[in-house]
Formats: structure tokens, C-alpha cells, sequence
């Protein structure tokens, strides 16, 4: 079956604001982490490694928002939080995992293209060749 194409501006703009949510690097990271079991911000964090502790806050807040992503409160002390994802977040989970296994399996192809890509066309690229 042909993919539906929206042509419409009016058709393409959810598209593009859900894309751009689950689309950068963080948010992907976050929802594959969390796809395994519920985890603490510190967690998460070390999981992830190279992310600022604004931004994987930011990231959060915004995966919340959309309904990606619960966050578990227990109000104790020291403060207890937990992230999980919501049944929304688990349906996502699925085309996410799939996107990545398709990444990895092609990581060489992309790569080749690339370079025969560069190769053909150095002024594109600033390289020489």
C-alpha cells in the first residue's frame, strides 16, 4: 500500500510538530530508555551520558506535555521522581525501535553514499576530489 503524502499545509503541520518532538536526539534516546522500565532523573542522566541537566529537563517537560511521558512524583524526602511512558508513549516506542534498527542496519550504506556523494561533488561538500 502507497504512503498517504499530505499536500496540504493545513494536512503536513501536525506531521511536522509531532516529527520535530520525537524527532531530535534526546527525545529518541529518552523514549528507548524508558521503553525498558521506569527511571529517576539521575538515571536517565547517566544513561544517556552527554546530555545537560537542562536539557534532559527541557526534554522531559516536553515529552510530559505531549503525553509521551508520566512523571511520578512520591513526595518524600529526599524528593523521589520517576519517569515512565504513558500508553501513548509505549505505542511510539514501536516505530521508534524500528527506526533505530533500520539506522543501524544501514549506518554503512549512508556512509558510502555519502562519500561517493563527497567524492563526485567536492564543491558541494568543501572537500577536494
Amino acid at each position: 500500500m502507497k504512503p498517504q503524502i499530505c499536500h496540504l499545509p493545513s494536512d503536513c503541520r501536525p506531521v511536522s510538530e509531532i516529527l520535530s518532538r520525537i524527532g531530535d536526539k534526546w527525545s529518541v534516546l529518552v523514549i528507548t530508555l524508558l521503553g525498558d522500565a521506569p527511571l529517576r532523573f539521575g538515571e536517565l542522566k547517566r544513561e544517556i551520558g552527554g546530555i545537560s541537566q537542562k536539557m534532559l529537563t527541557a526534554t522531559l517537560r516536553a515529552l510530559e506535555r505531549d503525553g509521551f511521558v508520566l512523571r511520578r512524583d512520591y513526595g518524600t524526602v529526599p524528593p523521589k521522581v520517576e519517569y515512565e511512558l504513558t500508553e501513548l508513549g509505549r505505542d511510539l516506542l514501536v516505530p521508534v525501535t524500528a527506526l533505530a534498527a533500520w539506522a543501524r542496519q544501514n549506518q554503512t550504506h549512508v556512509e558510502e553514499a555519502r562519500r561517493r556523494f563527497d567524492d563526485a561533488c567536492p564543491e558541494r561538500t568543501g572537500g577536494s576530489g
